[in-house]
């Protein structure tokens, strides 16, 4: 296991990436250039599919771990990205236990799981089958996303869940559960940020932030997060190009 995306976050090194969401390799390219430890690869709120998603990976996979957000705790989805060859997978509202130990169940081969056998991208496409079955359980990361107020509620129980390597802050869904929607420093909407700090903390579990802005994500490195994700393909376009336009101006 040793060097992989997996081992890293495990072994607490903090790991710097950005959000991939434009339905282009190109992008996954140049953002793989800029010196990022790993891509998240969105495939929850961007219009990324499949055959985009495989695209991407197989352009900048083999140069900088992409990890994948699918759209939901659903088995075909899981096993369809890690089928594609992403490093691990990122999996939104993961409210309670039960869901959690189905994402592992989803995403580890027999004995550990149940995830599907079959020939695709990551096993070379047969080529390297066996190479792949015997490393898969232990390179492959699964990150579940604590976003709502159950899963608050349930943190204690779900950073305990064997088989979950991370646990990924989603602090605006977080607040919107809370009827707080956006507002990330309502006293509310902090203690139970502080409460999953907490829990992840009292067991070692590695803990994901995501920030538009590096002041945005400092506060989070300075309590322990390591799993950092900083901007987004379309903002970093879209800022630079006001930037330069306003030099001219």
């Amino acid at each position: 296991m040793s060097g992989t995306f997996r081992s890293r976050l495990l072994g607490g090194e903090t790991l710097i990436g950005t959000m991939v969401t434009l339905p282009t390799a190109a992008t996954a390219e140049i953002l793989a250039d800029a010196g990022f430890d790993w891509l998240f690869i969105d495939g929850e709120h961007s219009p990324l599919e499949p055959p985009e998603i495989l695209s991407i990976l197989q352009a900048v996979g083999d140069r900088i771990a992409c990890v994948v957000r699918v759209p939901a705790a659903d088995e075909v989805q899981i096993k369809k990205v890690l089928d594609l060859g992403a490093s691990g997978i990122i999996v939104p509202q993961v409210n309670t236990a039960d869901q959690a130990a189905d994402v592992v169940r989803f995403s580890r081969y027999a004995p550990l799981g149940q995830r599907g056998v079959g020939l695709a991208r990551a096993h070379g496409y047969g080529a390297r089958f066996r190479e792949y079955l015997d490393a898969a359980n232990e390179t492959v990361a699964v990150i579940v996303q604590a976003e709502h107020r159950t899963a608050v509620e349930n943190i204690d129980s779900i950073v305990r869940v064997e088989g979950v390597d991370a646990i990924q802050l989603g602090p605006y869904d977080l607040s919107a559960s809370l009827g707080k929607m956006g507002m990330i420093d309502d006293p509310e909407v902090t203690s139970a940020i502080e409460k999953i700090t907490v829990a992840c903390q009292s067991v070692g579990m590695p803990m994901g932030h995501f920030g538009i802005t590096s002041g945005a994500v400092k506060p989070y490195m300075e309590k322990g997060y390591t799993l950092l994700t900083i901007g987004v393909d379309t903002l970093f376009l879209s800022a630079s190009a006001k930037r330069v336009l306003a030099e001219l101006r």
